[in-house]
């Protein structure tokens, strides 16, 4: 099937509300998990040696992230490690 859903932070939400997944795992989902099932061994995790592909949130926790329904637009995102402006 497919999964017509345009926002990331929509479908993180609804992993944890309506699946119960703990915000931990939804962010593992969609970063670790994500990268390994595109084959891509080399990001996923704020590690040396990977790919720094990250975006800062202006939020206080984690859960924040799966709580609010959209809306939220990153502070910073880097590329490769480099702020993209």
């Amino acid at each position: 099937g497919t999964a017509p859903v345009v926002s990331l932070q929509a479908a993180m939400h609804m992993a944890a509300t309506l699946f119960r997944l703990t915000p931990t795992e939804v962010l593992r989902g969609v970063t670790v998990n994500a990268a390994r099932a595109l084959g891509l061994a080399d990001r996923g995790a704020l590690t040396t040696g990977l790919q720094a592909d990250v975006c800062v949130w202006p939020v206080r926790a984690p859960e924040e992230l799966t709580y609010w329904l959209g809306g939220l637009v990153p502070d910073h995102i880097y590329r490769h490690g480099v702020l993209c402006a």
